[in-house]
């Protein structure tokens, strides 16, 4: 029996050629430096914040200029890097817990302007 690629199995069963599918993964860091593009010199505000929370505190990262695409991507790598959950929503992204000086040298070192308020 004639050992067959999985792709080419699969191609065959589907009626579709491998080769003619182009489907590359999109690229972190090009995301990122459209967002850096799209948020230009403007200073991001890192905020902790316990008010609301019952005295949990959270980290807000404040005054992103960025599309909600952007703004997504950028709060999905935070929370990846800082290892716990969060939310992105009205130009703002929230990181639970205290992160702030996390935060701010990931963004220091994907070349945004950052300050810890």
């Amino acid at each position: 029996m004639e050992s067959k690629d999985w792709k080419t199995m699969l191609g065959e069963a589907f009626n579709i050629n491998p080769d003619e599918v182009t489907n590359t993964p999109t690229n972190d860091t090009q995301e990122l430096r459209s967002a850096l593009d799209e948020q230009g010199k403007k200073m991001i505000d890192i905020i902790l914040d316990k008010k609301g929370r019952n005295g949990k505190k959270a980290t807000i990262i404040a005054n992103l200029d960025l599309c909600d695409d952007n703004l997504k991507e950028l709060a999905a790598e935070l929370k990846r890097v800082c290892s716990v959950g969060g939310s992105a929503r009205g130009g703002e992204i929230l990181i639970q817990g205290d992160m702030r000086e996390k935060v701010l040298n990931y963004l220091k070192d994907k070349g945004f302007k950052a300050r810890i308020i």
